[in-house]
């Protein structure tokens, strides 16, 4: 069985030809390869009054009419616009609310695209991805990134793994407001000690850079980063330190634990929004001494400028 097109203007301009010729239907339907069915069903839409049929007015009636074919939409039945209400009132995602109607109607389809077409379209009183919606209808990933890494952090030798030379480094990227710069940080996984370097912006060539600045005359044995975009040229920063640079795993903060507390300590100063590119050299130094200058309970109560000294002189 052939699938069903449209016909076309051509095809009512043969029908309108071999009807003045007097052919059957049965006929015209084998000249145009369509069921008898079809060539009756445009006939019955399309003729005029006095039965007469033409090829272009045909053509006009077909394109109004599909300018005015819309599927019902799906919460134009009350009981399901009734259940996305509740479940958006108590803050549920399409997809929860799509799930949970599955479970309790399962002969009748609702789509969670549905709901957050609905949404969007503003067909929902009262509702909206801005009021409802945990993401306040922002896509979840707007950077479509994906590094390729050469040495994942499964391949970090023993002795950066389990702490036991300095060297060993966690990098991570502190953002501010929008457009406003950021703050690159690199953290020693024995001494817990903090290098960092404001950057203008996240492009991978400034990191690179920020990089070179924080680790002046720092030995870099190796250096753990996250998978995000702004360390595309990683190859670049091997290259600057003469040192190996490992990825975590993506979504696993966890496996640079020392980094993101570190971060942590350092939003204290510089909390969410801050515009890094109106933070001075003088006053971001002055914030990482407090930081390198903090006891550490994991250093036995040592501040990681104390550790580090105390290593140097034992």
């Amino acid at each position: 069985m052939q699938s069903y097109q449209h016909f076309t203007l051509e095809e009512r301009e043969s029908l309108s030809q071999m009807l003045k010729e007097k052919k059957s239907l049965r006929k015209i339907a084998v000249v145009l390869n369509r069921n008898v069915s079809s060539i009756s069903r445009e006939l019955k839409r399309n003729r005029n009054k006095n039965q007469s049929y033409h090829p272009w007015r045909a053509t006009v009636l077909y394109i109004c009419r599909r300018k005015t074919c819309k599927r019902k939409p799906r919460l134009s039945d009350e009981k399901a616009l009734e259940f996305v209400k509740h479940g958006l009132n108590r803050y549920w995602s399409p997809e929860i609310i799509a799930q949970r109607w599955r479970m309790e109607y399962p002969d009748v389809p609702l789509s969670h695209t549905t709901i957050y077409r609905a949404l969007k379209r503003k067909q929902i009183e009262g509702y909206s991805p801005q009021k409802h919606l945990r993401r306040r209808g922002r896509r979840k990933n707007l950077r479509g990134y994906t590094l390729h890494p050469v040495h994942t952090i499964h391949d970090r030798p023993s002795e950066a793994e389990n702490r036991r030379r300095m060297g060993d480094l966690e990098g991570d990227t502190v953002y501010g407001a929008i457009g406003k710069g950021c703050v690159l940080t690199a953290v020693d996984r024995k001494s817990r000690m903090l290098y960092a370097s404001l950057s203008a912006s996240r492009d991978s060539s400034l990191i690179v850079d920020a990089f070179r600045k924080a680790l002046t005359g720092v030995k870099v044995e190796s250096i753990t980063l996250d998978n995000g975009s702004e360390f595309a040229k990683f190859a670049d920063i091997e290259k600057n330190h003469e040192t190996t640079v490992y990825f975590a795993d993506p979504h696993s903060p966890w496996q640079r634990g020392s980094n993101e507390n570190i971060n942590g300590l350092l939003r204290f100063f510089y909390p969410k929004g801050t515009d890094f590119t109106a933070v001075s050299e003088e006053d971001f130094q002055y914030v990482i001494a407090l930081i390198n200058n903090r006891p550490r309970k994991c250093l036995g109560w040592l501040s990681p400028l104390e550790f580090i000294s105390n290593k140097c002189c034992s």
